[in-house]
Formats: structure tokens, sequence, C-alpha cells
């Protein structure tokens, strides 16, 4: 159950950080490469997409865990 909730948490988190366009988030070292392959709004659509990956995981760890 701790891991459902840490995805839940984590999906949510960089669901929120993609829209919300935070430079700490995007200009972050690990999302650095994803940015220069991307571009910044490319990057954000795709840390959204992973986010709601990310929450989908957890609530089926949560639901069938």
């Amino acid at each position: 159950m701790i891991t459902a909730l840490i995805g839940l948490l984590g999906g949510i988190f960089a669901f929120f950080c993609a829209y919300k366009d935070y430079d700490w988030f995007m200009n972050s070292s690990k999302a650095s490469w994803i940015v220069k392959l991307f571009g910044r709004n490319g990057a954000r659509i795709f840390y959204m997409g992973l986010g709601v990956f990310i929450i989908v995981i957890g609530l089926l760890l949560a639901i069938f865990g």
C-alpha cells in the first residue's frame, strides 16, 4: 500500500510541476536532457504523460495490490 501511495504522490507531483511549468523542475539536471530532446513544451507534455502513467500505476497497485 505504501508503494501505491508513493506512486500516486510522485505522479501528482510530476504532473503538477509540468503543468505549472516550474523553472526549478524543468531546469534540473535530470530533466535537462528531456528538455533538450523535446523542447520546453514537449518536455512538459512528456512529464504530464509520465505523471498520468505513474498515477494510473499507483491506483492499480492500490486496488489490486
